[in-house]
């Protein structure tokens, strides 16, 4: 027993090194911007330049809205999957882990392809881009948001909850809304925070479709140009990502604590 929790250790010690190793080797050299001196100079420089408050609201603006269509999407279509069709569970699964298969770069010349000629036009306008952006992120987002969801709905008694609000009177859009969103709010949460570290990050189909007006390429136009300036980029983003991780945490333990709360009660 003990030799076999020295091997544990070793393998735990062995991965958080090649993890941290090259994390803490790009903050150090972010910090070199200054010749001779450690200092926060990148830093400033990337938050004193207007195109990265400009990506980073533009991409959270697309965030959000990939997020509401994710969510008004999935979570109906999951859950009369539970409730009526559960043979097509299994179906609907592998549907939506084909993002993992198919290449952003496939999806993203597959969308301007269609969408960019008669009869859609889409990519003629900046509005239809940016409806375009929004539905290639959210085929993006649809193995994170089903799997969350899908979860979620296998914690809690769709068909006792589907009943005891029928026998109530509510018909469905109220059962939705206020019966089976309230009880995945933790699940919608997480994929929520998922598909909003995935949109903020994502290059391909942004470059393609938007340019540097979203996060994703804007970092790499600066990585091209700017060594310093990248690494910090770089750091930013992993702390945005692992901000919105800790959240997800967060809302999760405050659901095992109310869980814990009304076991004991």
């Amino acid at each position: 027993m003990k030799r076999r929790s020295i091997w544990s250790w070793l393998w735990i010690v062995i991965g958080m090194l090649y993890f941290i190793l090259p994390l803490y080797s790009t903050f150090d050299f972010s910090l070199r911007a200054k010749k001779g001196v450690l200092s926060f100079l990148a830093y400033q420089r990337v938050f004193e330049d207007p195109n990265f408050w400009s990506t980073i609201k533009f991409s959270l603006v697309i965030a959000i809205f990939t997020i509401i269509v994710s969510i008004l999407l999935v979570v109906p279509t999951a859950y009369w999957i539970r409730l009526r069709l559960p043979k097509l569970r299994v179906l609907v699964e592998f549907i939506s882990m084909l993002p993992f298969v198919v290449p952003a770069i496939v999806l993203v010349f597959g969308l301007i392809r269609v969408f960019s000629g008669a009869p859609f036009f889409l990519t003629n306008t900046y509005f239809g881009t940016y409806v375009l952006l929004v539905a290639g992120y959210v085929v993006l987002a649809l193995p994170f948001v089903f799997r969350s969801v899908d979860t979620g709905l296998a914690a809690i008694d769709v068909q006792s909850l589907t009943e005891a609000a029928q026998s109530l009177g509510a018909n469905w859009p109220t059962i939705i809304f206020k019966v089976i969103f309230p009880n995945l709010r933790v699940a919608i949460m997480s994929s929520a925070f998922l598909t909003l570290a995935t949109v903020i990050g994502e290059y391909t189909i942004a470059s393609f479709l938007v340019g540097i007006k979203s996060f994703g390429p804007y970092m790499s136009l600066i990585g091209q140009n700017k060594t310093y300036e990248s690494s910090s980029l770089a750091i930013i983003s992993f702390m945005i990502t692992w901000a919105f991780m800790g959240m997800i945490q967060l809302f999760n333990r405050g659901k095992a604590d109310t869980s814990a709360l009304a076991g004991a009660r």
